[in-house]
């Protein structure tokens, strides 16, 4: 066997080995859901690939992966994911890769996270700015801890300009709705995922369509009914619905409330394709500040 052989096979059994390893160490991060991957690429910029599992306009708490994302969250540096039982379709496969020794940052547990009136805790931290201010510190050392190669210097500095900007972000939220009326802050959505948000800017949640945190939950009659009325005697203009869900239920309780109450669209869980109005986690909250400003202020 000549030496031409003997370096091609070796150059194959190491690039099968390179793909077949667990343990971390690898030049790429992967990352569960859009809205965290988004974050994750502002901070990693050139410096390594970022895979996001989670298409736009997907749901969270229902989105699959295929076998061959199964393999590269296998073969990560770093797996980002949010946690808390946020993504319910496949938390089995992180749980099987951290089993094998692949590093993993479940964002949301480490963001001081709240609780839902039942007890569980809340996953939806981001829309909190202030939180996930801390969540890019956090994921920036990871990756400088985890994934080879990186200059930790440039993953400092974009992490430092992207918590500018989200600074700024949160700077306009304040402002806007500073100039709600505190008697007009009440939020009422198709399933909780504003808590974050209330407890940072003033806002009380009035109540939810879906009970509970997640989408897959069904509300009851007595559910919608009790919902209904809280709306009526609160005085709630508008519901806001997910964007990556149906608002038929939300529709069903404004006509069961028997009032004349909006149903306005957020993009609360995923973000959107390009050109659709929150491509970005900052564009996602610019056009969430604006319309729930909007409709809570609407005569």
């Amino acid at each position: 066997m000549n030496r031409r052989v003997l370096a091609l096979l070796a150059a194959v059994l190491l690039a099968v080995a390179g793909c077949s390893g667990s343990g971390g160490g690898g030049k790429s991060v992967v990352v569960t859901t859009n809205i965290l991957g988004d974050i994750t690429r502002n901070i990693v910029g050139d410096q390594a690939g970022v895979t996001v599992l989670m298409k736009p306009n997907a749901d969270p708490h229902s989105f699959g992966i295929s076998a061959q994302q199964a393999a590269e969250v296998e073969r990560a540096g770093l797996i980002v994911y949010n946690g808390l039982g946020l993504e319910e379709g496949m938390l089995r496969t992180v749980r099987t890769a951290e089993e094998n020794g692949v590093p993993s940052l479940p964002v949301g547990e480490r963001a001081n996270p709240i609780g839902y009136p039942g007890g569980a805790a809340d996953p939806h931290f981001w829309t909190d700015p202030g939180r996930v201010r801390e969540a890019v510190k956090l994921i920036a050392d990871q990756i400088v801890a985890h994934v080879g190669g990186v200059d930790e210097a440039v993953i400092r500095a974009n992490a430092d300009r992207y918590g500018r900007e989200i600074a700024a972000l949160d700077a306009t939220m304040t402002e806007r709705f500073g100039a709600i009326p505190p008697d007009r802050r009440k939020l009422v959505t198709n399933h909780h995922v504003f808590g974050y948000l209330a407890q940072r800017y003033g806002f009380e949640v009035v109540g939810a369509v879906i009970p509970g945190g997640t989408t897959l939950a069904s509300p009851s009659p007595s559910d919608l009914k009790a919902l209904a009325d809280t709306v009526r005697s609160a005085g709630v203009p508008v519901i806001f619905a997910d964007s990556s869900q149906p608002d038929k239920l939300a529709r069903v309780l404004a006509e069961q409330a028997g009032l004349h109450v909006a149903v306005t669209s957020l993009f609360s869980e995923s973000l959107s394709e390009p050109g659709q109005g929150a491509a970005t986690y900052l564009d996602m909250m610019r056009a969430n500040t604006e319309s729930i400003a909007t409709g809570l202020t609407r005569p």
